[in-house]
């Protein structure tokens, strides 16, 4: 049998029958044996090759496939040119496991043949009944038997010459039915060397099998033996390669199966931990607030008590008595006025939160997530940073970023908060600016602003629908800042070229009719400055008065040169 499962007899090559390789079920309706269909293609076997993952292919399929490394070519069977004494290189993804299997030196024609797929594939062509097989002989009678030894099905009439003929007279014919109902087929593995000859020694020095042409030919001085005499001891290497394999992956499923057992130990206890808390935090904060509503109703009692006693003492007593229980009724009523009570709960229910994406820790090599959160926001501990809460600019952004803080002053790792910021007019009510709240989920909030119109804004920052602290802030935003119009120079005298007319907005003058300023002339500010204000800040706005003049007195200005 050659490599693309063609057999021979007497020198001339048979092909065997083939199934329609359209489908994967027989005429019947019967499913097709899956070891004898192709996962890339979905047909039967056609010149099958396993690859070195151990998983088989057509031949045609496998050059198809595109290459991951190697010449950068296309198809699997493409390669660059190799270098004197290089062989080209190319592999390709398994498409069952993606495991990379490197192309032998031959390409695919160099990988080893599946001749059990090749069984499997002959077997669905004697299962198939509707699948008429012709004599492997005449090619024109109906085969009835098959020949195993030189794997030929022959009809009834070359059967009987099969028979008559000396050199194979002694071979083993059996019917194509009792093959059926066996469910075993199988073919002689012939060498692609030398065709017709079967492949019964193998060679020690090289590990491969021969037939005895190649034994004559190249393998003469190498140890060589039957196939049938080596077959146990390599069949119990690889006998001990399959337990050694088993045996690993045992030991592999043991450890998994130990580790999963207890890591969900570990996440079931950190789960009771979480529990308690929980219920530890419930019951502290249900104290908090019976404790407050115990104060706030005892502060509550006394602001009456008083209220009744200095009413009663104006409504009833004399004007002795009122004014000999003065004192103490003022300093009463002035103590209870100047105390501060907060409405707000101590304990809002949002404030305990399940965070499931933050780590607790670890159990042991387990790493564990989820912790219970009851750090509350405090919005009079809450800080502003940024200038531009103060001072603005028209049209140009600004920012400035609030931090969270809970009630001992500590930041929060956490956002999530309700942060409202609204950016109203002073005097005109209607003039608003859209600021944007950007959630940085960790305490801190990013909030932007571009100005419109110039002027005072009343900025009110809240957190839980409360004042942060400090709000609302006042926000000055200037006009648009002025663009200098004239030259950043060191002197008049320099950048105009020596014109006696040039003038700078400085205001300084040099001898001899020159009405601009010179280095160290009257005026001169020492620096390099703007000929159209005098600024000696090149990045400055600026200040010049005078349209288009750009001096402050609108006096002085620079020659176009």
């Amino acid at each position: 049998m050659s490599l693309n499962g063609e057999r021979e007899l007497g020198g001339d090559p048979v092909k065997p029958p083939v199934l329609d390789q359209g489908t994967a079920s027989r005429a019947n309706g019967q499913a097709v044996n899956s070891r004898a269909v192709c996962y890339v293609c979905k047909h039967l076997y056609s010149d099958p090759k396993i690859l070195p993952c151990l998983h088989t292919f057509c031949a045609d399929c496998i050059r198809r496939l595109e290459p991951v490394s190697g010449p950068g070519v296309r198809g699997a069977e493409a390669s660059a040119p190799a270098r004197p004494g290089e062989r080209p290189s190319v592999t390709v993804l398994c498409p069952v496991c993606d495991s990379e299997a490197p192309l032998p030196p031959g390409g695919v024609d160099g990988l080893t043949t599946d001749h059990l797929a090749l069984n499997d594939v002959l077997l669905e062509s004697l299962l198939d009944e509707s699948c008429e097989l012709a004599c492997d002989l005449c090619g024109e009678g109906s085969a009835e038997r098959r020949c195993g030894e030189c794997s030929a099905n022959l009809c009834e009439f070359c059967c009987q010459a099969h028979r008559r003929q000396k050199k194979t007279s002694s071979h083993a014919v059996v019917r194509l039915q009792d093959l059926r109902r066996s469910g075993r087929v199988a073919m002689p593995v012939l060498c692609p060397l030398h065709p017709g000859e079967e492949l019964r020694l193998f060679c020690e020095t090289c590990d491969r099998p021969l037939c005895r042409e190649c034994v004559v030919a190249a393998h003469r001085e190498h140890a060589c033996d039957y196939a049938a005499h080596v077959l146990p001891r390599h069949g119990e290497y690889i006998r001990q390669l399959v337990r050694r394999v088993q045996a690993r992956a045992e030991d592999v499923a043991r450890e998994v199966r130990a580790f999963t057992e207890e890591h969900v130990r570990a996440v079931e206890r950190h789960g009771q931990e979480l529990l308690r808390r929980l219920e530890d935090t419930r019951v502290r904060k249900s104290s908090q607030l019976l404790l407050q509503g115990a104060q706030l109703g005892q502060a509550l009692a006394d602001v009456r008590a008083a209220v009744d006693f200095a009413e009663r003492l104006l409504a009833n007593g004399s004007e002795a008595e009122i004014l000999a229980a003065k004192g103490v009724t003022v300093r009463r009523l002035r103590r209870l006025a100047e105390l501060s009570y907060s409405v707000h709960p101590v304990a809002a229910a949002d404030d305990i939160r399940f965070l499931p994406q933050e780590s607790a820790g670890q159990d042991g090599p387990h790493p564990l997530f989820g912790v219970i959160s009851v750090r509350a926001v405090d919005p009079q501990k809450c800080v502003i940073h940024g200038e531009a809460l103060q001072a603005g600019r028209q049209e140009q952004p600004g920012h400035f970023a609030l931090v969270c803080r809970d009630a001992a002053g500590e930041p929060v790792s956490k956002g999530g908060e309700n942060v409202q910021v609204s950016i109203v007019h002073t005097e005109r009510k209607d003039c608003a600016i859209k600021a944007a709240v950007v959630d940085n989920n960790d305490g801190s909030y990013h909030v932007s602003y571009t100005p419109v119109e110039a002027g005072a804004y009343s900025v009110w920052v809240r957190v839980k629908g409360q004042h942060v602290k400090g709000s609302p802030f006042v926000l000055l935003v200037k006009s648009k800042a002025r663009r200098h119009r004239g030259t950043f120079h060191c002197c008049t005298f320099c950048s105009s070229g020596g014109r006696k007319e040039a003038r700078c907005g400085c205001g300084g003058t040099m001898p001899g009719g020159y009405q601009g300023c010179g280095h160290g002339h009257a005026g001169h500010p020492g620096k390099p400055h703007w000929s159209c204000c005098g600024s000696g800040s090149e990045d400055s706005e600026c200040l010049g008065l005078g349209a288009g003049t750009g001096s402050p007195r609108g006096l002085f200005r620079t020659v176009a040169l």
